[in-house]
């Protein structure tokens, strides 16, 4: 493959592509081909990182429950093989349990490739790359995707890779860590929670941490991986899969659901009522579990959390709110960032639900968030008390829309950030209040709501984003935004007609 096709398969800090045909105008990219040059351009990178020879390193692999996992893991174990890497098949997996593969006594690699492509479509895969300090950067995949096409392929034994079961070390972690934080062998006895897995990689948290500890997981849904996704998309942020696990809790008369992406990097939850956790929700929920233990501390969020959330975060927990850019690389990186720094960070959360905690190595991890929710749940539920008690207070807005703006210039990031800069100019020109500090677009605050018009992370497009605490009030503020956005030739607005 040329160096120019297999930067296309960049996807920022990850690599995402087509991987089986029969979607129209979707051409097949991530071929078994190409995934077997970029594990070759893995190894280069580890050797040079760790100082050791090719054939001194081991690496683990594993994979979500998509349809081509099977003939992706092949060229990636053949490729490994070949270059004499001692390697770990861990089967199917999750991402966070790929990268405690790093980590844990019994595996410690130096490097892990977990083949996913998140939330996509059935027919997408991509690989996520993983080191003991972290994932890997956008510049490391890009410099992995420029040097994967130096190679040719590499035809190894892939039978020569060792079976490991990861997940089941991974699972007895979580439960020994529940068990331990609630002092009892059986804390989740006498409590019904369900898991809806999507027929994703979460179907372990119900079969091996919630019913070995005592949960009664009956009404259980979608937990046998297949990767077709015939129920819903296995993703949190998804309105139907939410619809089905808020069903699902209430058929059940459940006092908590559990809710997983694909690869479970990222969760949401149901209470018993049926009030969804996600969004600003999830991230009002993990900073109340968090505050008695982080007190006065900062919580790092992406840009399109809510003025309701700060209000609660800082007016009713006494934290701080550090609102930072899109894209949970960059919300992590901002925590970590800070805490070097020396200002006290214990959460990087985005709206979309990757969570990570400076306790659990940065990792977004939706299991690791699940699990918190559970030892709260756990010590409410003794003491006659809800998870709903934790967040009774957080207001929500009465409205909110988004718009996506199409970028038509050819270079669209530079055309993108001329927008950002006259429409903060002409904000300006209208007298008209900017959020600061901010850090990514331009945030306008309104009576009663705000707008916040930004650069998509990869897209030629602008999201637009608007709340309001008031009925009819979107409409007001897009009026005045439609107002900034005129004469940019090359914008279509026409979204927001």
């Amino acid at each position: 493959m040329t160096e120019e096709n297999l930067l296309k398969l960049q996807n920022g800090s990850d690599v995402r592509g087509v991987a089986v045909a029969g979607v129209a105008g979707e051409t097949v990219n991530l071929t078994a081909e190409a995934v077997n040059l970029i594990a070759s351009s893995f190894v280069k990178f580890l050797s040079e990182k760790c100082g050791k020879p090719v054939t001194a390193l081991k690496i683990s692999v594993g994979h979500d429950s998509r349809i081509s996992a099977p003939e992706l893991l092949k060229g990636v174990c053949e490729s490994l093989a070949w270059h004499g890497v001692e390697v770990l098949n861990c089967g199917l997996a999750s991402t966070p349990a790929m990268f405690m593969s790093t980590i844990y006594p019994e595996t410690e690699t130096d490097g892990a490739i977990m083949l996913t492509a998140s939330h996509l479509p059935f027919n997408r895969n991509g690989m996520k790359f993983f080191t003991s300090d972290g994932g890997l950067e956008k510049d490391d995949i890009t410099a992995l995707l420029k040097n994967a096409a130096t190679f040719d392929e590499k035809h190894g034994d892939a039978s020569r890779a060792k079976n490991f079961d990861l997940i089941g070390l991974y699972a007895d972690n979580i439960r020994e860590q529940i068990c331990t934080a609630l002092d009892n062998e059986k804390p989740l006895a006498g409590m019904k929670i369900i898991v809806d897995a999507g027929n994703g990689g979460g179907g372990f948290f119900a079969e091996k941490i919630l019913a070995p500890l005592g949960a009664d997981t009956t009404g259980s849904q979608f937990l046998e991986p297949d990767g077709t996704f015939p129920n819903h998309i296995p993703n949190p942020e998804d309105e139907k899969a939410m619809a089905s696990i808020k069903k699902a809790v209430l058929d059940n008369r459940a006092d908590l659901g559990l809710i997983f992406d694909t690869d479970v990097d990222r969760a949401g939850a149901v209470l018993s009522d049926g009030s969804e956790i996600s969004r600003n929700a999830l991230i009002a929920m993990m900073a109340a579990i968090l505050a008695p233990d982080y007190p006065g501390s900062t919580i790092v969020t992406d840009s399109i959390t809510s003025d309701e959330l700060t209000a609660f975060l800082e007016g009713k927990l006494g934290l701080k709110h550090h609102r930072f850019k899109r894209g949970y690389k960059n919300v992590i990186n901002e925590c970590i960032r800070l805490n070097k720094s020396g200002v006290i960070c214990p959460l990087a959360i985005e709206t979309s639900g990757h969570g990570a905690l400076s306790e659990n190595y940065f990792l977004d991890d939706g299991a690791y968030l699940a699990m918190k929710m559970l030892i709260a749940a756990a010590e409410l539920h003794a003491q006659g008390k809800h998870l709903a008690d934790l967040i009774a207070d957080l207001k929500y807005p009465a409205e909110t829309a988004e718009y996506r703006l199409k970028i038509l210039a050819a270079d669209f990031k530079a055309y993108g950030q001329k927008v950002l800069d006259d429409f903060k100019a002409r904000a300006v020109e209208n007298n008209l209040s900017l959020a600061e500090p901010n850090f990514e677009g331009v945030r306008i605050n309104f009576d009663g709501g705000w707008a916040l018009l930004r650069m998509s992370l990869h897209d030629p497009n602008m999201p637009l984003n608007i709340e309001s605490s008031r009925v009819g009030g979107c409409k007001k503020i897009l009026a005045a935004v439609k107002n900034l956005l005129g004469g940019f030739d090359d914008l279509d607005i026409s979204a927001l007609a």
